[in-house]
C-alpha cells in the first residue's frame, strides 16, 4: 500500500491537537501541516517533529492521502470543494459553512465527488454515546419517550469569537442536535427555543445568548430538551439521557460529572470536572481521526457525510428562527 501521507490545515487549539494525534496512528505514515500564520505551522512542525507546508497550495502539491480541515469557518467550503477537486479525501471539523446556503453549496457540489468528506462530530464516536445508541437500537430501553442533552461550557469564549461563532445554536447545540437524530434515528420536526443573556455584553452585541432552553418534537412523538450554556461554573457538563418504556441511557454521569448533590448521603467524587471539550472527548478525536484514515485508504465507510451536517445545521437554523420570532418553528419553514 502507498504511504499515507495526511495534510492538516489549521493549527490553532484543535488543530495542533489532531496534528498530534494524527502522528501517534500507526496507519499514517507522515502529517504535513499549513496555516494562514506560516509562523504558527511551522512551530507545530518543528514542536512534533512533522513536516510543514509554507501555505495551502504548497500542502495540496504534497501528494496526500486525505485533508484534515481545522481552520475558521469561513474557509472551509473553499478548502473542501479545492481538495474534492483534487480527487482528496477530506476530513472538515463543523460546520461545513457559515449558513444554510453557503452549506448547501458544497453539498451540491461534492455529492457525487469520487473523494469522501467526513465532517466532524465527534460525539458520535464516544463510548457512551455509541452504547446509547445501541441500547435504543436492540429495543431494550422500549419506546423513546424523552431526551435531555446538556452542554454547558465552565467559561465563555473570547469576545472577539462570538460575532463569528455562528451563534449558541449553531456553534454549540448543533452537536446536540447531531446526536439525537444519531442515538435515536428519528428526525426532528418542530422546535421550539428561547434564549436569555446574563453574562457579558458581547453576547447581545453579537445577537446571540449565552443560555438558552430548546424543546424538540420527533417524527415519532417523542420529545427532547437542550440545555446551553456559557457560564456553568461547575464546570464541562455535556449529557445525554435517554428515557424509555422499560429502562433508561444516560450518558455523561461519570466521576467527572461536574454535578453537586445537596442530599445528605452523597459523597462528592475526588477527580476533577473536566476542563473542556478536547479533554472530555479526547478518545472520541482520536477514533474520529483513525476512521478517517481508514475512509480516506477506502478501507471504511464514511461515517459522517456532509448530509448529515446540513440536518443538523437546518435544526440549529430552526432554534434561531424561533428565538428570533418567540414561537415554534417546524423544520420544513428552513428547508431548502
Amino acid at each position: 500500500m502507498s504511504p499515507v501521507r495526511v495534510g492538516l490545515a489549521g493549527t490553532g487549539r484543535i488543530g495542533a491537537s489532531h496534528a498530534e494525534t494524527l502522528k501517534a496512528l500507526s496507519a499514517v505514515d507522515t502529517v504535513i501541516v499549513a496555516d494562514a500564520d506560516a509562523q504558527r505551522a511551522r512551530a507545530t512542525a518543528d514542536k512534533l517533529d512533522i513536516e510543514f507546508a509554507p501555505d495551502i497550495d504548497a500542502l495540496f502539491a504534497a501528494d496526500l492521502t486525505g485533508l484534515v480541515i481545522a481552520t475558521a469557518t469561513d474557509s472551509h467550503p473553499e478548502l473542501i470543494t479545492a481538495a474534492v477537486a483534487r480527487g482528496i479525501p477530506v476530513f472538515c471539523e463543523k460546520p461545513i459553512a457559515a449558513d444554510i446556503s453557503g452549506t448547501l453549496a458544497v453539498v451540491e457540489q461534492v455529492t457525487d465527488a469520487q473523494a469522501p468528506v467526513q465532517i466532524g462530530f465527534q460525539r458520535r464516536f464516544d463510548a457512551g454515546y455509541r452504547a446509547a445508541r445501541a441500547a435504543v437500537a436492540s429495543g431494550e430501553l422500549g419506546w423513546i419517550h424523552t431526551l435531555r442533552a446538556t452542554t454547558l461550557d465552565p467559561a465563555p469564549p473570547p469576545a472577539e469569537y462570538i460575532p463569528r461563532s455562528g451563534g449558541l445554536f449553531r456553534d454549540c447545540g448543533v452537536h446536540d442536535f447531531d446526536i439525537i437524530r444519531w442515538v435515536t434515528g428519528r428526525e426532528v420536526t418542530e422546535v421550539y427555543a428561547t434564549g436569555a443573556n446574563r453574562g457579558e455584553q458581547f453576547f447581545a452585541d453579537a445577537g446571540d445568548v449565552d443560555t438558552a432552553a430548546v424543546v424538540l418534537r420527533l417524527d415519532d412523538g417523542a420529545l427532547a430538551t437542550v440545555s446551553l450554556g456559557r457560564y456553568n461554573g461547575a464546570g464541562y457538563d455535556v449529557r445525554l439521557e435517554v428515557l424509555g418504556s422499560k429502562g433508561n441511557a444516560i450518558v455523561g454521569l461519570d466521576d467527572r460529572a461536574p454535578l453537586h448533590s445537596v442530599e445528605d448521603q452523597w459523597t462528592p467524587s475526588s477527580l476533577p470536572a473536566y476542563p473542556g471539550f478536547m479533554e472530555r472527548f479526547h478518545g472520541a478525536y482520536v477514533e474520529e481521526l483513525a476512521t478517517f484514515v481508514g475512509v480516506a485508504t477506502g478501507q471504511m465507510q464514511n461515517p459522517c457525510p456532509p448530509g448529515e451536517a446540513l440536518a443538523a445545521f437546518y435544526i440549529a437554523e430552526a432554534c434561531e428562527l424561533s428565538r428570533r420570532e418567540g414561537r415554534p418553528v417546524r423544520l420544513a419553514e428552513v428547508r431548502r
